[in-house]
């Protein structure tokens, strides 16, 4: 009767009143009535019914009890049409104890559906983790703060600040052009969740014009960079490495008067250019750069570039390491002013004056494969490192090795041509075709002395001679 009385209490209209009832009372009284009249082996189980045509579901409390004629199932009382709710709590209260709370979720039956794997796919991917990185260091670094001080806002929609954030942004994570960073990149990518800006907003005039107002800053960005990085990792520069590439440009660049045709680093002499020379510290990180013009010659840079640094940071102690396209008599001349210090690759030729020093043998070995060598100058101002490599050794034999197998293999194929031809071959075609094999492979063509003769087997036709150790 307790049974009964109880879900009589909470099974209320349609079972919605046994949410309302103290769970801790109605475990209570389903356990007392349990134990009391039925013991502890009891199951909710669920009955059918059919009326008029209809099936009807109903649950029931039933005991299992051992008769003569077999184990039978007693209803201690009828439940109703109680949910999954009142299914669950009436199951936990006869079998646990009341003192154990009851469980936040029914452990009920996973319901399982087909999925056709073929059609799944990933819509609104975004690049997080290098956009989120990047907004880490520009903080750290407190370029976020540079932006906002020291570039003027005006009237523009996107501020400028902003824009200078998005262009560091991309071009740390994928470094590419500002087309493809408005029409590809930025969208992809999780930058206008971080900055706030719609991709929509976002387009390729918008991030020149950033440029443009961000390059008037630029020997202020530098020195700020400097400053940070230096604080940060505890950068000394005493050391400073410059050298001087070049970036080519598709096009006639008439707008732009820094775009020469000149030596080619990208073997694109027709082209036109810009050179670009970067001051670095011995640990690689930038301290400055410039612009010059693509036909300008890498030693008129020197004097420019180290008056540039020494304004920006002060002239100090420093040492100016370049390599040996830096090398003119006017640069050692403006260098060794105020006492500045350098070292400066030497040309080849210059060995020449050290011819027996190459061959003495109070040579230092640095470390293994290395040793090198002081010899001061005459005059005593200078002193000249001689280097000597075994590794460099092997590698330029290997080189001249390769280079040399090429022309050989060259004048082997054009010697088989000419004697293989049936009419009189043009012999300025076969000289420009010498030509061009010994500049394809100039390292070794010095070894090479060809030339084209007449044929005295086979009238009006050439063959070639060369030195007596080149044999075809």
């Amino acid at each position: 009767m307790l049974l009964r009385q109880l879900f009589r209490r909470s099974s209320g209209v349609g079972n919605s009143l046994f949410y309302c009832v103290d769970r801790v009372e109605v475990r209570q009284l389903i356990w007392n009535a349990v134990k009391d009249k039925v013991g502890f082996f009891v199951v909710i189980r669920q009955c059918y019914r059919t009326k008029n045509g209809k099936r009807y579901s109903y649950w029931a409390l039933v005991e299992s009890r051992r008769t003569a004629r077999g184990p039978r199932q007693h209803v201690v009382s009828y439940i109703g049409q109680a949910h999954e709710v009142a299914r669950q709590g009436a199951k936990q209260a006869a079998q646990g104890s009341p003192n154990r709370q009851c469980k936040l979720f029914a452990d009920v039956e996973p319901a399982y559906v087909e999925v056709d794997a073929n059609r799944v796919r990933v819509e609104r991917c975004r690049e997080f983790g290098g956009p989120w990185l990047g907004l880490q260091l520009m903080r750290m670094l407190e370029l976020d703060s540079f932006f906002e001080n020291t570039i003027a806002r005006g009237r523009e929609e996107i501020p400028w600040p902003l824009m200078s954030a998005v262009l560091v942004l991309s071009r740390l994570c994928e470094p590419s052009s500002e087309l493809h960073i408005a029409e590809h990149f930025y969208r992809h990518s999780a930058i206008p969740d971080l900055l706030g800006i719609p991709a929509d907003k976002v387009n390729d005039d918008r991030l020149y014009r950033a440029l443009d107002a961000l390059v008037p800053h630029k020997a202020a960005l530098e020195t700020h960079l400097a400053t940070r990085l230096g604080g940060l990792f505890d950068l000394e520069y005493d050391l400073l490495l410059y050298d001087v590439t070049s970036t080519y440009f598709e096009g006639e660049c008439a707008a732009n008067p820094l775009a020469e045709r000149g030596y080619s680093r990208d073997s694109r002499p027709d082209c036109k250019q810009v050179c670009i020379g970067l001051v670095v510290s011995r640990e690689g990180i930038p301290l400055g750069y410039e612009l010059f013009a693509g036909n300008r010659n890498d030693a008129t840079t020197v004097e420019e570039i180290v008056q540039e640094m020494e304004a920006r940071y002060g002239r100090a102690h420093r040492i100016w390491a370049m390599d040996r396209g830096m090398a003119s008599d006017d640069n050692i001349e403006f260098l060794k002013q105020s006492g500045r210090r350098y070292i400066i690759g030497m040309p080849k030729a210059m060995l020449r004056r050290f011819e027996q020093d190459l061959l003495d043998d109070d040579w230092q070995s640095i470390r293994e494969g290395l040793e090198v060598k002081q010899c001061p100058a005459p005059d005593g101002d200078e002193t000249f490192i001689l280097c000597r490599s075994a590794d460099r050794r092997k590698k330029e034999q290997a080189m001249h090795q390769r280079f040399s197998q090429r022309i050989e293999q060259g004048l082997e194929k054009l010697a088989r041509r000419l004697q293989a031809r049936k009419k009189a071959p043009n012999r300025s075609q076969v000289e420009r075709q010498i030509g061009r094999l010994l500049q394809r492979n100039s390292r070794a063509a010095g070894k090479f002395d060809i030339c084209v003769v007449d044929d005295p087997d086979r009238l009006g036709h050439l063959k070639l001679a060369q030195l007596p150790q080149f044999a075809l």
